[in-house]
């Protein structure tokens, strides 16, 4: 199958048309990425983002163990929804490959570090943004009380997450996690979330 240099203008999602010896039909420049086992998060991380990220890479497996490689520009966004992704990246059986390619902040800085170990990359303007979870409560004492409780759950869980995959004891994360604590690609690289700054190719 031959892919055609002429692009579709698009929007929000761009279009190339794929030609082959008997067809030619249009689709759209994620699906193709997906044939080659790229996946793209670059969008706040939410149940729909989730949802598509972890069909994606359950898709992938099912096709064979080649490696799988996850493209991140992403704010953050769901603890819940960014854990069901980071369980499924753990989950299956192909190395899952991470890189940033502009900022990996937040939840989507846990999904940066949790990349198959030696796998992991950082483009060299990227920065990557690790601080505690945040989140607002309401109603009755009760239920304030619930939600704090989960918030700390959640810090708790995200905190260990990082050691683990940074090397970097817990008590260090969540001294380095009060305030936001921002890294440049090599801060990135000295800190354990990636394992190599990508380098130009000109």
């Amino acid at each position: 199958m031959v892919l055609n240099d002429y692009v579709l203008k698009g929007f929000q999602n761009p279009m190339i048309l794929e030609e082959s010896k008997s067809f030619s039909a249009p689709i759209d420049i994620f699906s193709r990425l997906m044939k080659n086992r790229i996946i793209f998060l670059g969008d706040e991380i939410d149940d729909q983002v989730a949802n598509i990220i972890t069909a994606q890479l359950l898709y992938m497996e099912a096709i064979n163990n080649d490696p799988i490689t996850i493209y991140i520009n992403s704010p953050g966004g769901s603890i819940i929804d960014g854990l069901a992704i980071y369980d499924t990246m753990q989950i299956v059986k192909p190395v899952v490959k991470t890189v940033c390619t502009g900022m990996a902040a937040s939840m989507a800085s846990v999904l940066l570090c949790a990349g198959s170990k030696g796998e992991r990359r950082i483009l060299p303007n990227g920065q990557v943004l690790i601080h505690q979870p945040s989140g607002g409560t309401y109603g009755t004492a009760a239920d304030m009380t619930i939600d704090v409780n989960h918030i700390n759950h959640a810090k708790e869980t995200l905190y260990n997450i990082l050691s683990r995959h940074t090397g970097q004891p817990v008590e260090k994360i969540i001294e380095d996690s009060q305030r936001d604590f921002w890294l440049t690609a090599e801060e990135a690289k000295e800190y354990g979330c990636v394992d190599n700054i990508v380098s130009y190719n000109k």
